[in-house]
């Protein structure tokens, strides 16, 4: 059996990966996880006691900025959450003798998606090099844990939905619920489905080995797509025309939020699939399935 730590209650993904874990050992018929959870809302936390864990996941985050609303102490704490906290976690976590930190990071470490009509592909080679600060936040503390004497599993995520989930996909939901019609527009996501993620994170777990992971889904997805299944899964009907396209060129054109809003739902931003390992052995729901378990 091994045991686990989440560092940070009530984060999507760490209480979707507790339990993960806990229906996996019900489906293998024993107790493999056993999956403890604090709080790191408070300095509380700092009185845990480490020692015995075999892996600390670092579920504690500030995520889903608008970073042209957000003040000065507001960007302070995003360092304080996502870098000073989770490097103080790992250093515990190495005077304990735990043997893996698992620390998400996000692809927002290379910056904004490609804007409407082109492509960006992230492979080894692109530098991690975002001026702003949720970007830069995640970049330091990468930095700061890959210098610590322990296994460090740093995983750059893509957008990770399901249910529950925040950012873009919660509007997708509503844009499926309400318009027969959406644009036909060819773009490309990298995206992870939260229980591809946790199967992920297992794997890793078992493994017990750091490095740089790029973890996603194993087809890449298009926007208009996934408002068609979300729509098909609330058992309505979405058509796709073309003919709608040069509205979305036109606001992805314009300054100021619209211009963000339509390159960030219809630009492109993509993972070499060569840097995410064998996606077939994680991903147990191609996107179809996993939006009707989101939805239904």
């Amino acid at each position: 059996m091994k045991r686990i730590l989440i560092a940070g209650a009530n984060s999507y993904i760490g209480t979707n990966l507790e339990s993960y874990l806990l229906e996996y050992n019900a489906s293998q018929g024993r107790e493999l996880y056993q999956v403890d959870t604090i709080s790191q809302r408070d300095s509380l936390w700092e009185n845990h006691d480490f020692h015995g864990y075999d892996a600390i996941f670092q579920a504690s985050g500030i995520a889903h900025v608008d970073t042209g609303a957000v003040s000065r102490e507001q960007q302070a704490l995003y360092y304080q959450v996502n870098c000073k906290l989770a490097v103080a976690t790992a250093k515990k976590a190495l005077e304990a003798g735990v043997e893996l930190f698992i620390y998400p990071s996000s692809v927002i470490v290379y910056g904004d998606s490609a804007p409407y009509g082109k492509q960006r592909v992230i492979n080894r080679e692109t530098p991690a090099d975002n001026p702003h600060f949720y970007g830069d936040s995640k970049i330091l503390a990468e930095r700061e844990l890959s210098r610590l004497d322990m296994q460090i599993a740093i995983l750059r995520l893509p957008m990770v939905y399901g249910k529950g989930s925040k950012g873009n996909y919660p509007l997708l939901v509503k844009l499926a619920d309400r318009l027969p019609f959406f644009p036909d527009v060819q773009n490309q996501r990298s995206m992870i489905y939260i229980e591809n993620l946790c199967e992920f994170i297992r794997q890793r777990i078992e493994e017990g080995r750091g490095g740089l992971y790029f973890p996603q889904n194993p087809e890449y997805t298009q926007t208009s797509r996934m408002v068609q299944e979300i729509a098909a899964a609330h058992g309505k009907k979405v058509r796709l025309l073309k003919i709608m396209n040069p509205l979305v060129a036109l606001a992805s054109r314009m300054p100021g939020r619209i211009g963000t809003m339509a390159n960030k739902a219809f630009g492109s931003l993509t993972i070499d699939k060569h840097i995410s390992g064998n996606a077939e052995s994680y991903c147990l729901y191609d996107l179809r399935e996993s939006i009707w378990r989101t939805e239904r």
